[in-house]
């Protein structure tokens, strides 16, 4: 038996009329092609919301980004905020005032081996539980629970 292909070679439609052998052309399109025109019964049904805008977008000028640093960057980093004056050395520790530069919040990520006093804004559980198991302290203003 010949195939259905080498059966209709020489036939322009292979027997599927002009616009159903074309493409996704018997079922109106792909994706979301035509859901305002033959598909709109099905958009009304399925996806009322598939027009339009949804949700609140909070104003830019109503949003602040805290500044952070994890405990880790600052260990790694504390001989340049010497440098830049925000920090002090006293004996075998060091005192730093993270506000000095601009950093709202310590975070927990890292780990430090020095003994460090910091001031800062907030900071979170863990960075306070790892500042401390150094020798260190943390000067918070407000202390808040790490998500993590």
């Amino acid at each position: 038996m010949p195939s259905r292909t080498k059966k209709f070679r020489g036939l322009r439609t292979h027997g599927r009329g002009k616009k159903a052998g074309r493409g996704a052309g018997i079922i109106g399109g792909h994706g979301q092609a035509g859901l305002g025109k033959t598909k709109k019964i099905h958009m009304l049904k399925f996806d009322r919301d598939h027009y339009g805008r949804h949700g609140f977008k909070r104003p830019q000028c109503a949003v602040t980004a805290n500044s952070t640093i994890n405990v880790g960057e600052l260990a790694e980093s504390i001989d340049r905020f010497v440098e830049m004056g925000a920090a002090t050395k006293e004996g075998d520790g060091y005192t730093v005032d993270l506000t000095k530069v601009g950093i709202d919040k310590l975070l927990g990520t890292g780990s430090i081996a020095i003994k460090v006093d910091v001031t800062v804004g907030a900071a979170s559980a863990q960075a306070v539980e790892k500042v401390e198991a150094a020798g260190g302290s943390v000067g918070a203003s407000e202390e808040e629970e790490d998500e993590e």
